[in-house]
């Protein structure tokens, strides 16, 4: 009998009675159908791998996406460390998907992980998103908000250490104008012609994503955060509409943006189902980038005292992402980084190939806490730019100087 076995019976009691077609296993604390728990490992061994054969045939373009019962199912076997698993040519169903995401990452890209420079240009926000730890309700934050000089500096900086795309991420600040954005990206255009610019900068009407693009900006990061209306509104204030976040997203497409978009990996109240329903969603958007990462709790939030979310559900998330969209860029976040040493690194290991080190000024990177314990924000961008490299490199990986985009072909 292999290991494989020994993982089911092995922690079982002894066996005391058998009636029927029916074997129970009875003791003073438990009672186990035998029959019916041997047959879900037997299903299990098929489906998940059957699963994730349809979810890569559906990313080459063969076939439809598995439904979301199903997808729920293979999320939560292969998120649970304890359950029983098939090992198929020696490989866990858990191991099997990892490969299958590298292998084809790695078909698409080689070893290549592409950089996108991170300016926080504004820790002010008008929302009071219930996991953020910018929420303007949280009165503890110290809040800045950088010039144009200081952001024009800040991509001359990243230029020069090998950048060629600059992300500006900020809250939701009144502060700066349509035109002031419009006018950053111009400058930045201008002195850097070669680079793109990323704005992820939250929700606006049509004709100001239309401003934006019309001034040079190439893509837009807007996270869905979840795909379930309900769930939705268990996570944002009744002054913010599910309905309008897509709304954002298919304005962007429409404008011409490569659109990145995602959502947490165990916020709170979230469920398997959630998480197949968002990547049914993303099947919908067709999006050219997908950021996700763990959730992570922040003291001065009411979800303080939720538990984060965890690395392995989050490598399988990357994984299925990846076997959908095999020409995705899909970063490995620094929230994965947050909650394990070597996220970032294992997150490239199952099919993730975009990284966002941070050029903001190291006077306010601490004051841009989205969640508690965030890393890097004490290095000069030199130092973090460095550390990446040699980091990448011990898993087998090259940053390179590039700007990253989405290739259609």
């Amino acid at each position: 009998m292999d290991e494989t076995w020994f993982t089911i019976f092995g922690a079982l009691p002894f066996i005391s009675c058998c009636s029927g077609t029916k074997t129970h296993c009875v003791s003073p604390d438990w009672t186990f159908d035998i029959i019916y728990l041997v047959g879900r490992f037997v299903d299990h061994m098929g489906t998940v791998r059957d699963i994730i054969g349809k979810t890569f045939e559906y990313g080459q373009g063969r076939g439809e996406l598995p439904g979301v019962d199903e997808l729920a199912e293979v999320i939560e076997v292969l998120s649970d460390s304890e359950n029983p698993q098939s090992s198929h040519d020696d490989l866990t169903d858990f191991e099997y998907l990892r490969r299958t995401a590298y292998d084809l990452a790695h078909q698409r890209f080689g070893n290549r992980i592409y950089i996108r420079g991170l300016i926080e240009f504004t820790n002010i926000c008008k929302n009071d998103c219930y996991y953020c730890g910018i929420r303007k309700s949280n009165s503890h934050v110290d809040r800045y908000r950088l010039t144009k000089e200081q952001i024009l500096s800040c991509a001359d900086e990243g230029y020069v250490l090998g950048f060629r795309t600059f992300v500006l991420q900020g809250g939701e600040d009144g502060g700066f104008s349509d035109e002031d954005i419009a006018d950053i990206v111009r400058c930045i255009k201008e002195r850097h012609p070669d680079c793109a610019v990323t704005l992820s900068f939250g929700e606006h009407p049509y004709e100001t994503y239309r401003l934006w693009r019309m001034a040079g900006a190439d893509r837009y990061l807007l996270r869905h955060e979840t795909a379930d209306r309900a769930h939705y509104e268990r996570l944002h204030p009744e002054e913010m509409s599910y309905d309008n976040r897509v709304r954002c997203l298919y304005d962007l497409k429409s404008l011409g943006y490569q659109v990145g978009s995602g959502f947490m990996v165990g916020s709170p109240y979230q469920t398997p189902v959630n998480l197949a329903e968002d990547l049914h969603f993303l099947a919908k958007l067709q999006p050219q980038m997908i950021g996700i990462g763990p959730y992570v709790p922040h003291k001065e939030t009411p979800f303080a005292k939720m538990e984060q979310g965890t690395v392995r559900q989050t490598l399988v998330m990357i994984s299925l992402l990846r076997l959908m969209f095999p020409k995705a860029l899909i970063p490995s976040t620094t929230s994965l980084g947050t909650i394990a040493a070597d996220g970032r690194e294992r997150g490239f290991m199952h099919g993730a190939n975009v990284v966002m080190p941070n050029l903001s000024p190291v006077s306010v990177r601490k004051k841009y806490e989205l969640y508690d314990n965030k890393i890097c924000t004490g290095e000069e961008s030199a130092q973090c730019r460095g550390c990446l490299d040699r980091r990448a490199e011990a898993f087998g990986f090259q940053v390179v100087v590039d700007r990253g985009d989405y290739i259609l072909s």
